[in-house]
C-alpha cells in the first residue's frame, strides 16, 4: 500500500461485546420446507464497516449441502439499498464468502446487514449493531454463535480464540537496537516486500519496480550497479503492458534460477480495479525492464477488496516441509499430497491480503492453473509481509503501523493447520514506522545465537527505507 494513503490505527479491542440485537429470523415462510431448511443454513457470519478498509458482509454455510445463493439480496437498514449476489454463486458446506457492498451502499456506525432470498422480501438472516466494527463484527462459533469484536478474517474462519488478535505481544526476540541499512534517499517512498537470498537482498517497490541490492561493506545494502540494476528494474505484465503494483517478492528453492515471484494487487495504469496476481520474472536478462513470463490472476478466487488493499505479502514453503509436517489440504480435507497437482514449483505460495488480514495458500501450476489449498487468519487486522523462515520452521506474518508493528509467527499444529505460535512487538528501539517489508537472514549468518533481520519502511521516514536489527536463531 502506498504511503500516500492515510495511516489507519486501530482502537483497542474489547473482545466479543454485544453490538446490538441479533435480528431473530424464524422459519422462512412462503418457501417449500426443503428449500427453507437449506436456506436457513446460510448465515451472516462477519461484518466489516470500517469504510476506509471496506464495507463487507460475509456469508457462511453451516449445513451439509452446497447451496446456490445466486440472486440473493444483501441490504443494510434501508430497503432501497440492494446488492444482488452474482449468478452462479454457491456455498459449499463449511464455506465462507465475503461480499464488498460499498459500491451499492455503505455500512454505517448504527446499521444492519440483512440477507434475503432472491424475491427480496424473504429474510434469511441479519445482524444489527450500534458502533463501527473494530475491525470486525464476527460470529463465534462460526454460523451459530453471538457476534462480537474480533480480527478481520473475511473468507476464512472467524478468530474465536479470545487470545487471538487481542493477544498481548511479548518482547522482540533479539536486540532492541535498530539502525539504518541504506544511504539517504536511495529509494524514496513505497519500498515494500523484501527477500534475502544469500548475498543479495531483493526489494519490491509499489511503483512497479524490482531492486537487486548488494552489501555496502558497512552492514547495509546498496543497489547493484551491474546488469542494469542500478535504479531498479521496471516490471511489466505478460506481453509487456501495464505497471504491476508490486508489493511482495519471494523465490522458490531454485533461487534466482527459478525466477522472482512478485505479488501485485492491481495494474497501476488502472489503479481503481483490483488485479490480485502472482507474477513470475526471469531476473537474469540485462536492460532496465522485466516482462512477466507467467501471471496467476487470483482475483476471481478471492473475496473482493479495495483496489489498494489486496495482495501485500508472498512467501514460498517447500512441499517437503508441508508433507512432513502433516499439512492439511483445504481442497481435499486430507493430508497435502504434492503429486496431486502435477508440475509446479515444488512448494506452496502463501499470499497475505492487506484489507482482511487473511492468508491464502496456493499451488501455482507451471501451466498457469492454480489451486487454493489453505485459508487462514493471520490474527492481524492487516498483513503487509509474509516470510517463511526454514531454520525455525515458522511462517512470519507482519503488520505495519496499522497495528503498531506487530509480528506473528505461525506453525503447522497437530491438526495440520497453521496456527499462531508467538506474537511479538516491534523492537523497543524502532519507532512505529510504516514497515511493509521484513526479511530475516539465513542460518549461515548466525553468530552467538543471533542473526540480522531487515525491515523496509514504505514511508521512507527520515530519508531511509531500510533498517537492520537482530533476531535469535
Amino acid at each position: 500500500m502506498t504511503a500516500s494513503i492515510a495511516r489507519r490505527r486501530r482502537r483497542g479491542l474489547t473482545r466479543f461485546l454485544v453490538a446490538g440485537p441479533l435480528l431473530t429470523v424464524g422459519a422462512l415462510t412462503g418457501v417449500p420446507a426443503a428449500h427453507a431448511a437449506a436456506a436457513d443454513d446460510i448465515r451472516v457470519n462477519e461484518v466489516v464497516t470500517t469504510g476506509d478498509v471496506n464495507d463487507s458482509i460475509e456469508l457462511y454455510n453451516k449445513g451439509t449441502a452446497t447451496i446456490d445463493v445466486s440472486g440473493w439480496i444483501l441490504k443494510d437498514d434501508d430497503n432501497s439499498s440492494k446488492y444482488k449476489i452474482a449468478s452462479g454463486t454457491t456455498l459449499a458446506p463449511g464455506a465462507y464468502r465475503a461480499f464488498d457492498v460499498h459500491g451499492k451502499f455503505g455500512l454505517g456506525s448504527d446499521d444492519e446487514a440483512r440477507l434475503y432470498l432472491a424475491d427480496g422480501t424473504t429474510l434469511v438472516d441479519g445482524f444489527a449493531w450500534s458502533g463501527h466494527s473494530d475491525p470486525s463484527w464476527s460470529r463465534c462459533p462460526d454460523g451459530t454463535g453471538a457476534f462480537g469484536e474480533a480480527a478481520l478474517t473475511l473468507g476464512a474462519p472467524n478468530d474465536c480464540d479470545t487470545g487471538g488478535g487481542g493477544a498481548t505481544p511479548v518482547a522482540w526476540p533479539g536486540s532492541g537496537t535498530v539502525a539504518t541499512a541504506d544511504a539517504s534517499d536511495v529509494f524514496g517512498e513505497d519500498l515494500s516486500g523484501l527477500y534475502q537470498e544469500g548475498s543479495v537482498l531483493w526489494g519490491a517497490q509499489n511503483s512497479g519496480k524490482l531492486w537487486r541490492l548488494v552489501r555496502d561493506g558497512s552492514g547495509g545494502w546498496t543497489p547493484d550497479t551491474s546488469g542494469g540494476w542500478s535504479s531498479g528494474k521496471t516490471l511489466r505484465f505478460p506481453g509487456g503492458s501495464g505497471s504491476p503494483d508490486s508489493e511482495g517478492v519471494t523465490f522458490t528453492g531454485s533461487g534466482s534460477d527459478g525466477g522472482a515471484f512478485v505479488a501485485s494487487e492491481r495494474n497501476g495504469d488502472a489503479s481503481g480495479t483490483s488485479r490480485l496476481s502472482v507474477l513470475r520474472y526471469d531476473v537474469t536478462p540485462g536492460g532496465s525492464t522485466l516482462t512477466s513470463s507467467r501471471e496467476w490472476n487470483l482475483t476471481s478466487d478471492l473475496p473482493s477488496t479495495g483496489s489498494n488493499l489486496g495482495l501485500e505479502g508472498i512467501t514460498w514453503i517447500p512441499d517437503t516441509y508441508l508433507s512432513g509436517a502433516g499439512f492439511k489440504d483445504a481442497t481435499t480435507g486430507s493430508a497435502y499430497d504434492p503429486a496431486r497437482y502435477g508440475a509446479h514449483s515444488g512448494g506452496v505460495f502463501f499470499v497475505g491480503v492487506e484489507g482482511t488480514g487473511t492468508i491464502y495458500g496456493y499451488v501455482l501450476a507451471d501451466s498457469g492453473a492454480y489451486t487454493r489449498v489453505a485459508s487462514l487468519s493471520s490474527g492481524l487486522s492487516a498483513v503487509m509481509e509474509l516470510q517463511w523462515e526454514p531454520q525455525a520452521a515458522r511462517l512470519w506474518a507482519v503488520c505495519d503501523d496499522t497495528c503498531d508493528g506487530l509480528h506473528r509467527t505461525l506453525k503447522v499444529d497437530a491438526s495440520g493447520t497453521f496456527t499462531t505460535s508467538a506474537v511479538y512487538g516491534r523492537p523497543s528501539g524502532m519507532p512505529d514506522y510504516n514497515n511493509e517489508g521484513f526479511a530475516p537472514a539465513g542460518s549461515d549468518e548466525c553468530v552467538a545465537g543471533s542473526k540480522p533481520v531487515y525491515w523496509s519502511d514504505d514511508s521512507n521516514d527520515g530519508g531511509h527505507a531500510l533498517r537492520k536489527g537482530t533476531i535469535t536463531c
